[in-house]
């Protein structure tokens, strides 16, 4: 990897902002659209922001962490730089493509790397009906919310909702329910990459519901639609022996 064209970016944090300045200064830089490799210096948000930014290029983004939740990112360092790059363990993930029809009328679509998730607006619970490749699962399941999640994604928001944490070559999506009340004993499922699973909100005046794509909301939807987006892939580099599989396996033994 020519790993001498490098793109700095930063988070608005000043740590991160500083880091970049001194980091450009030491191995110089180049624009987006000339670099080799972005390196992104901030948390796993910022990570994320940075990820959607690239979407189509193809180039690899290695993160340093300079903010508070690291999982998506290496250690800071400054030392070394286009070393640890070359010796970098390559990741490729596919985001989930959100299709959301609001209410209102109209059609939004987002991409999501970790999660897209359902979520009650207002002071009564969710009804969902849940369906996969067409085929009703769950008549009404009764929640905060439900989400679905890739491996990169399933120690973030969906391990908070107690969702398992998969594997990052496993080819299966987690679905999560958020404070389900009924069905009682149903505690999620995991389904093939490639299925298809849409979410339409019973009585959505009544029980508002709005979708979000990595933290990107769509307000008072009629129905979602997930997928995996086999179509788009990100490329993350980490350090050896720290790469998105050590570290996924190593927060179940948390």
């Amino acid at each position: 990897m020519p790993s001498h064209r490098i793109c700095f970016v930063a988070s608005d944090a000043q740590l991160a902002r500083a880091a970049r300045d001194r980091l450009a200064a030491k191995y110089g830089e180049v624009p987006l659209d000339q670099a080799a490799v972005v390196v992104a210096l901030g948390g796993d948000g910022f990570m994320l922001q940075t990820l959607h930014a690239v979407e189509g290029r193809e180039v690899p983004v290695y993160g340093m962490n300079r903010g508070t939740v690291g999982f998506l990112m290496n250690a800071f360092r400054e030392g070394d730089l286009r070393e640890r790059i070359d010796r970098a363990e390559h990741f490729i993930i596919n985001p989930l493509r959100m299709r959301a029809a609001p209410v209102a009328g109209g059609l939004e679509e987002a991409l999501a790397i970790n999660e897209v998730s359902l979520l009650r607006m207002g002071p009564q619970a969710a009804k969902l009906r849940v369906s996969v490749d067409g085929r009703v699962r769950i008549e009404e399941l009764v929640c905060d919310g439900a989400l679905v999640a890739t491996p990169a994604g399933s120690t973030a928001y969906n391990y908070s909702a107690h969702g398992p944490v998969l594997p990052i070559g496993a080819e299966v999506l987690a679905l999560t329910a958020i404070a389900p009340f009924r069905p009682r004993r149903w505690r999620g499922a995991l389904i093939p990459k490639d299925a298809r699973v849409r979410f339409d909100v019973v009585d959505p005046e009544k029980r508002p519901v709005r979708a979000d794509a990595d933290s990107r909301p769509v307000q008072a939807v009629a129905w979602v639609e997930v997928a995996s987006e086999p179509a788009v892939r990100h490329h993350l580099l980490f350090d050896p022996g720290h790469g998105l599989d050590e570290r996924l396996i190593r927060e179940q033994f948390a």
